[in-house]
Order: C-alpha cells, then sequence, then structure tokens
C-alpha cells in the first residue's frame, strides 16, 4: 500500500500539471475506490471532478470502505453511494450504473483488484459495473513497489493495456514502512488528465508503429559511478500514454526514469547511450513514427575503471570521448514517410539551436525546451515548450507535459495525413 501524504512521486518538484478539462464538463464519471492506503485520495479526486464540472459516482470495495466511509463520497458528491448489488436486486443497478456512466475511473486501484480486473471477475459491485461498462476504462495503481515490480501485476496490467484501459502509472516516493520507491498513487492532476484524456475522441493513430525513447542515459566512471543527468522520463512516459490512447503500437525504449512507461508499450530497458542507439536503431526500420526524447549523453568516459576509484589513489583524470549520434544516423536512414522527431534541451540560444539541429538532422520536427533557471523541464510536472518545424514555431508555456505529448501527437497525425 502506498503511503498517504502529498499526491505524486517527484517530491513535490515543480508545478502541477494542468491537465485539458474541457472534456469533463458534463461527463458521468464512476469512481471506483478499492482499498489501498491511497483511497484518501479517492475523495480529493472526486472533489476535483466536481470542480471540473463531472458528476461523480462512487463505488467503493469492501476494503476501500474500511480505508474511506461511504458516507465521505456521498456528502462530497451528493450522490448515494451503494454497498453491494444486493441493495436492491430488482433494480439490477450493476447494469444501471453501468449504463449511466461515460468513463469507469479505479484509484487507488491495488493489485488485488487489478488481478479482479484483468481476470474478468464479479464478486463485488465495482467488478460487476466493470463487466458490464462499455466505455473507456482508467485505471490508477497504487501499491508497495515489490507488488508494483511483480511478474503477476505487470501481467494483469499488459492484459488490461490490451483490452483499451488506460494505466495512469503510480509515482515514486515515500511508501509505508519508510520505504521509496514507485508505487504511490499518480498525482491528482495526473489522474484528471486519464480521466479527460479517456473521454477525448479520436484514435488517429490507430495502425501507426510508433518508437519513443525516453529517460536519461548512464555512461559508467567505474562499477559504482556513472555520468548522467537529471531526466525523469516523465516526458517521454506522456508521450507514450497519449500514443497508446490514440491506438498506436508502441515501443518505448527507456533509459534510467523515475517513472515506467504503460503497460501497453512493449518496453526495452537500456542504460547508455550505446546501448540506446543499438536499440533504437535495431527498431527504427519498422516504425512509422520515432520521437526522441531520450535525454542521451553526448561524452562518455574514454577509459571505464575496472574496480572502484579511490580517494587515497587521488583523483582521477577523466577523459571523454563522444557518444553515437543516435538521432543523426535516424535521419540519414529514414525512410520515405516516416515521421522524425527530435528533442532540444537548450541553455543559450534556445531557437537558433533548435533549429540548426531540425536541418542537421534531418528531422521533421523538434520539441525545444528550456533547462536553465527556475523553470527546467528536467524532472517537473509541466515545462515551457515550443514546437518548432521548418516555418513556424508553437509556443506552449507552462502547460502539463501531457498537454505537450498531446499537441505533438496533433502535429505528428497531421504530418502523417499529409503524407498518405
Amino acid at each position: 500500500m502506498a503511503e498517504p501524504g502529498r499526491a505524486g512521486g517527484q517530491g513535490g518538484a515543480g508545478p502541477a500539471p494542468r491537465p485539458n478539462r474541457a472534456a469533463l464538463h458534463g461527463a458521468r464519471v464512476l469512481l471506483g475506490v478499492s482499498g489501498g492506503i491511497a483511497a484518501y485520495k479517492a475523495a480529493e479526486l472526486a472533489r476535483e471532478l466536481l470542480r471540473s464540472g463531472a458528476e461523480v459516482q462512487p463505488l467503493l470495495t469492501a476494503a476501500g470502505e474500511r480505508m474511506v466511509s461511504r458516507a465521505t463520497f456521498a456528502a462530497l458528491t451528493g450522490r448515494p453511494v451503494p454497498a453491494s448489488l444486493w441493495d436492491d436486486p430488482a433494480a439490477v443497478e450493476h447494469v444501471a450504473l453501468a449504463r449511466w456512466g461515460q468513463v469507469l475511473m479505479v484509484a487507488p486501484a491495488t493489485a488485488h483488484t487489478l488481478a479482479r480486473l484483468a481476470a474478468g471477475l464479479a464478486d463485488d459491485l465495482l467488478t460487476n459495473v466493470a463487466l458490464a461498462f462499455p466505455g473507456p476504462v482508467v485505471v490508477a495503481p497504487a501499491m508497495h513497489t515489490e507488488m508494483w515490480q511483480h511478474p503477476a501485476t505487470r501481467a494483469n496490467l499488459k492484459l488490461l493495456a490490451g483490452r483499451g484501459v488506460t494505466i495512469v502509472p503510480p509515482a515514486t516516493g515515500p511508501l509505508t514502512s519508510g520505504d521509496v520507491g514507485p508505487g504511490r498513487l499518480a498525482e491528482l492532476d495526473d489522474l484528471v488528465a486519464g480521466v479527460a484524456a479517456a473521454l477525448a475522441p479520436g484514435r488517429g493513430l490507430a495502425g501507426t508503429r510508433l518508437l519513443v525513447s525516453l529517460g536519461g542515459t548512464r555512461e559508467p566512471l567505474d562499477p559504482v559511478r556513472y555520468l548522467g543527468n537529471r531526466s525523469s522520463g516523465r516526458m517521454g512516459v506522456a508521450i507514450v500514454t497519449e500514443a497508446l490512447r490514440r491506438g498506436a503500437e508502441v515501443t518505448a525504449v527507456a533509459a534510467a526514469t523515475t517513472v515506467d512507461p504503460p503497460a501497453g508499450a512493449r518496453l526495452v530497458r537500456v542504460e547508455t547511450a550505446q546501448q540506446l542507439y543499438d536499440a533504437v536503431l535495431a527498431e527504427a526500420g519498422a516504425q512509422d513514427v520515432i520521437v526522441m526524447a531520450a535525454a542521451v549523453a553526448d561524452f562518455r568516459p574514454k577509459r571505464v575503471a575496472e574496480g572502484k576509484l579511490k580517494k587515497e589513489q587521488g583523483v582521477p583524470e577523466v577523459v571523454l570521448e563522444p557518444t553515437p549520434d543516435t538521432l543523426a544516423e535516424l535521419g540519414r536512414r529514414r525512410r520515405p514517410g516516416q515521421v522524425l522527431v527530435g528533442f532540444a534541451a537548450e541553455t543559450g540560444d534556445h531557437l537558433a539551436g533548435a533549429r540548426r539541429k531540425l536541418e542537421a538532422k534531418h528531422l521533421d520536427l523538434v520539441v525545444l525546451n528550456h533547462v536553465e533557471g527556475a523553470r527546467s523541464a528536467f524532472g517537473a510536472a509541466d515545462a515551457d515548450a515550443s514546437l518548432v518545424d521548418a516555418a513556424t514555431v508553437e509556443q506552449l508555456p507552462g502547460v502539463s507535459k501531457a498537454a505537450i505529448a498531446a499537441r505533438l501527437l496533433d502535429r505528428v497525425e497531421s504530418l502523417r495525413a499529409a503524407r498518405s
């Protein structure tokens, strides 16, 4: 179970994301609450959905009610909260509720609840409603790290994602028993964004093969230390999530991240720039769209010490050499019709740097991020970004990474349509 505390997992760093809430106005949301410690955050989620103009019908499991009472949710939402299928059998309430709702959100979704949903069990009101519900389903897992990483949980998530269920991945942070790791319920605004995205129309990337690289590479100095960067992988995860929602077949090539990609993507784990180069180039020929969101090291130590470097040996002289340029090689190899997107994290003349990358590496689009000052994109929940192509610059100031991902993929869809 995830520990109580501030929602989210980036240690509270950066301002909260601002999801597009237009799809929530007038929406009818079924809110399933299962029995994790994070159940109290579902009360905050209900209030936030109501503030966005949605109607909310809570559905608590028996374990969920042991954490937060039905009376709390009834008072917050102004709706009666049924206890079980047997309150009024003649009303066939699970079918009526499934027909009423437009989206089903389960937050928190414990490992047990995920397993029941994946298996198609119908042993309480929530799971009966889920089986009868024909609309979009969103689940937000929350549990201890070991449970989140267990192969059974991963298999259940993959099965659910294969059925079209949207997974809002947990954050990394403090858990119960003083542990720290992935498993905390996602940020409140990430949960709201998940519901809003599920309600938004369109699967414009259906049938599209799309590769996303994400996270930060690590270049070893010795068996213990490495040269790295501050990338959290949140931007890449947002792109993967949005691409899956739009129906794409997604491959995620992930270096070090603080958040996990959604289970619906095929995941390839890498660590160094060389490994990322090899993995991406091995996949590139089969991809329709490639989005290189990873923060890849430009340099690596020329020599890696065989043993741990010791203080008593003195300050080592570290000589660097260039790493392979994956994006440039993709530009050289790109096949006709393939869409290629790069990212530029700049500290000087931002726009000039992005335009140089666009031209030199034969890209269709560059996502430009500012990385200096108080609004650095690294690790934050939102960013100041610009979408740069050969003719235009579209500014996206202070928006959530989910919103940047959505606008980026709007542009990708337009490029694909123009070439079809």
